[in-house]
């Protein structure tokens, strides 16, 4: 762990997209170490705007900022809506970060995704591989536009002196999460799915590919807790001066067939019905596992949470 591990304990830390799933967590997990939070709404910065919503962001004077703003949502989403998901974050990512700059934070911590890595590599995926291949078609323009943050970062880095690191998170699930079938991810979809066929007592539940694909999910509190974790240590003074160098994967290190997810949420909701699988839908990327530990080992961080304590909470916060 870094010896330079920042205080958090009254220190004002602004969080973009604070209201958001992720960030709801992210400020809460601040608020236990004591930081004075700072999260405006969409309605008082517009993130899209990035002159004045950088300059807005730095007249607020936070000590440290987390960026965990974006717009995206599932394989739906991001192939519906590719200009979308591409534009929005270039733009909120570019306001994050040059309000970083225009506030002299001591740190910066932004959220990218899984959706950076190539649509072919190695698994388990590991930092240095980021770069090695386009990522997967149907989050192409989100993968690029989050890839391009880290770009981002290494130049600010550099060119600025700006104390930059990256949290890569897996595919997140947990109390407050999408449940818009529009936009929503694996598991919250799931959620959803297989509690209205259970009450309308439903004889099956349609799910989308062939159930082969395998994910790595992680709670959303603990990724929250690992973000906390990153802003606390930072990169480090020896930081990789490549684009990726920055970047930290945060995932469970548990590989699971979509099949058992699926099968695993309907025992969390108690659906009692059949499972039909879609395969005229896509998979998505055939196998998605992070190896974390370049996080373990610069931050202590290891993922906590089991996916049956897990989906246990996440049903039971859909229910309330």
């Amino acid at each position: 762990m870094s010896d330079t591990t920042a205080q958090l304990a009254g220190a004002r830390v602004l969080v973009t997209g604070g209201h958001g799933f992720l960030g709801r967590h992210v400020v809460a997990a601040l608020r236990e170490h004591g930081a004075v939070i700072l999260a405006p709404t969409r309605a008082e910065v517009d993130l899209a705007d990035v002159r004045h919503a950088s300059q807005a962001l730095a007249a607020l004077h936070p000590r440290f900022i987390v960026h965990c703003a974006a717009t995206g949502g599932g394989i739906g989403f991001m192939r519906a809506h590719p200009a979308t998901s591409c534009t929005n974050n270039l733009l909120v990512n570019t306001t994050a970060i040059e309000a970083a700059r225009l506030a002299k934070v001591t740190r910066f911590v932004a959220v990218s995704s899984a959706c950076v890595y190539p649509g072919r590599v190695t698994q388990p995926m590991r930092e240095p591989t980021i770069g090695d291949g386009d990522p997967e078609p149907t989050n192409l323009a989100y993968g690029q536009a989050k890839r391009l943050m880290l770009v981002q970062g290494a130049g600010y880095a550099y060119e600025h002196g700006l104390d930059c690191a990256f949290a890569v998170p897996t595919n997140l699930y947990g109390p407050g999460d999408d449940y818009d079938e529009r936009s929503s991810h694996v598991v919250a979809a799931l959620i959803r799915r297989f509690e209205q066929a259970r009450l309308a007592q439903d004889p099956k539940v349609v799910v989308w590919g062939s159930g082969r694909a395998t994910r790595d999910l992680l709670y959303v509190r603990d990724c929250a807790e690992g973000i906390v974790r990153l802003l606390q240590t930072g990169a480090g003074p020896d930081a990789d001066a490549r684009p990726w160098g920055r970047a930290f994967n945060l995932g469970s290190g548990r590989e699971t067939t979509v099949r058992e997810i699926a099968e695993s949420v309907r025992d969390a909701v108690g659906f009692e019905g059949q499972l039909e699988w879609d395969t005229e839908k896509p998979d998505g990327m055939p196998r998605k596992v992070l190896d974390s530990s370049r996080m373990a080992e610069a931050t202590g961080w290891t993922a906590r949470t089991s996916l049956a304590d897990g989906l246990a909470e996440a049903v039971r916060s859909f229910r309330r």
